[in-house]
């Protein structure tokens, strides 16, 4: 992604974030839910994978592309940013990282589209 298309992608979260989301902050806490519609648009802007290839449907953003992406998204609510972090952190790092290709080609198109989420577990002893 170029200079012109990342500060194109950044603007357009950045009106949504606050024209969209921000408004409805007081029913999402209430809810304890993101809107469906909310949802639906975060998928369509490609923010279950902003930080997954775009080979895999992922916008393939560069760390420091993440990090001013991500200071959009917390400008609301937290839950709206967590939204995502798993589909970009955790569970689809690890399949870019140390996923097979099959793995990857099986796992990384659901989670950047927003079609499947992923989630870990942790114990302890």
């Amino acid at each position: 992604m170029d200079s012109q298309e990342f500060a194109d992608v950044l603007s357009a979260v950045r009106a949504f974030v606050r024209e969209q989301v921000v408004p409805r902050e007081d029913e999402i806490e209430e809810t304890d839910a993101i809107p469906a519609d909310i949802k639906e648009r975060s998928k369509e802007m490609g923010l279950f994978g902003y930080a997954l290839p775009e080979e895999y449907g992922g916008l393939g953003l560069t760390l420091s592309e993440e990090v001013r992406l991500v200071f959009e998204l917390g400008y609301t609510t937290p839950s709206f940013r967590s939204m995502f972090g798993t589909s970009n952190g955790i569970a689809g790092q690890v399949l870019v990282n140390a996923g097979n290709a099959e793995q990857r080609a099986a796992w990384l198109p659901g989670l950047a589209s927003g079609e499947i989420v992923g989630s870990f577990a942790l114990t302890e002893a």
